[in-house]
């Protein structure tokens, strides 16, 4: 005999348990359905699995449970991503008022879709250059100012700006938030990326998000937003997530930081360890400084410590030995080379005044020249009554000539003066 409860009043509430059990034991009439979907978290704890599958089609998604008992009976490469049949029955516990999904059988279907649409947008950047690693840009050693692109009040941002303004406290930002997943957020991370890319003072751009499941990191995959990031002339940071999150971003950013604390960390310089590597590099310079003076200090010793140096005078010594040897030398040189030269210049002077027609005419013989100046040479050149000049010895003589003589005076024979 079944017991019909009456409905409930404000006068005859039921209660919470009644409910709850009213609630479990319809849930139970379920039973167990087999549903098709999308793998969108998958995560593994103790040997059980927790995770989330999304409608193909529909905005809907259920979480569902995978206890170690079933996890051996399912296929192990199952993944987030992955297009997926299951046999879930659905659970509605008492106590804790909450309704569960328990797997007891999940196969594959086939590629996801959002998986399938990410892949094909991969090979069509990556075959366009967006991920080459040739034209990612170096991040500045030292950005006076940085522009971050978040969520308001995120943790994210909080790690973000706590962790490089403990690394470098004068570190500035310009900081635009944004919705970080949902329909809105491509176009407003897009925005904001071109805003500050436009911002002559922002030296690079970090984009953080605080992880989350496959679906909600989605918008980080857009292409607008990819091209956008390709595009930008300042120096992008993607931190988005954590190490198994990979979205497009990552891989068209100039760098890719595992989480938003690893962002500011490899974005901004560590103030002591920069200050500790200026200490380190004042030493190392001032060991090379005194090492160098030092090794100077004793090759300036050892010349000292030479005869030369120690006393200079022997030098001197020496060379004015030399010197003096060189002076006498050159004075006996010098005085041979005069007496061979007035030998020389004797004898010249000899075949000299034997040649010289002066020693002629010292022995009494005269030259006598016509009007003209020439030397009379033949006595048919001077006919009678001719003028003629006599060069004796001392002095000159005018003469007139009478004519050629006939006692037999030999032709071309000097003419003894008359």
């Amino acid at each position: 005999m079944t017991i019909v409860t009456p409905p409930p009043t404000a006068d005859a509430p039921w209660p919470v348990g009644l409910l709850a059990a009213k609630v479990r034991d319809w849930i139970d009439r379920l039973g167990t359905a087999w549903v098709e979907g999308e793998i969108t978290q998958w995560n593994s704890s103790g040997g059980n699995v927790y995770g989330k599958l999304k409608d193909l089609e529909q905005d809907a998604t259920v979480s569902f449970s995978i206890w170690s008992s079933v996890r051996g009976k399912i296929p192990d490469d199952l993944k987030q991503g992955d297009r997926v049949i299951a046999a879930i029955k659905p659970n509605y516990w008492v106590k804790g008022g909450s309704l569960t999904m328990q797997v007891f059988d999940m196969r594959h279907v086939g590629l996801g879709d959002l998986l399938e649409r990410l892949e094909r947008l991969r090979r069509q950047l990556a075959s366009e250059g967006l991920f080459d690693p040739a034209r990612k840009r170096r991040l500045p050693f030292l950005p006076q100012c940085i522009g971050l692109v978040t969520g308001k009040d995120s943790d994210a941002e909080k790690d973000v700006l706590r962790n490089a303004q403990l690394r470098w406290p004068s570190v500035r930002f310009k900081t635009i938030h944004t919705a970080v997943q949902g329909e809105r957020m491509p176009s407003e991370v897009t925005a904001a990326v071109k805003a500050l890319d436009a911002d002559p003072e922002v030296d690079v751009i970090i984009v953080a998000r605080g992880g989350g499941d496959f679906q909600n990191l989605l918008g980080f995959s857009d292409e607008g937003l990819l091209r956008a990031a390709a595009a930008a002339t300042t120096p992008i940071v993607s931190a988005i997530g954590h190490e198994a999150d990979r979205p497009l971003l990552d891989e068209v950013a100039d760098l890719r930081a595992s989480t938003p604390t690893d962002a500011a960390k490899r974005v901004v310089p560590d103030v002591g360890e920069e200050l500790l590597r200026v200490q380190q590099a004042r030493g190392r310079m001032a060991g090379r400084l005194t090492h160098l003076i030092n090794g100077e200090i004793d090759r300036l010793g050892q010349i000292r410590s030479r005869p030369v140096l120690a006393r200079p005078q022997t030098l001197l010594d020496i060379r004015a030995d030399e010197l003096l040897r060189y002076v006498a030398r050159s004075e006996e040189l010098l005085r041979r080379a005069i007496e061979r030269a007035g030998v020389r210049v004797s004898e010249l002077a000899a075949q000299l005044r034997a040649l010289s027609p002066e020693s002629t005419l010292r022995r009494g013989y005269s030259i006598a020249q016509l009007p003209s100046g020439a030397v009379l040479r033949d006595s048919s050149e001077a006919p009678p009554d001719t003028p003629l000049l006599l060069t004796l010895a001392s002095g000159s003589l005018d003469t007139v000539s009478r004519g050629p003589r006939t006692d037999g005076a030999s032709d071309g024979a000097p003419t003894p003066a008359r």
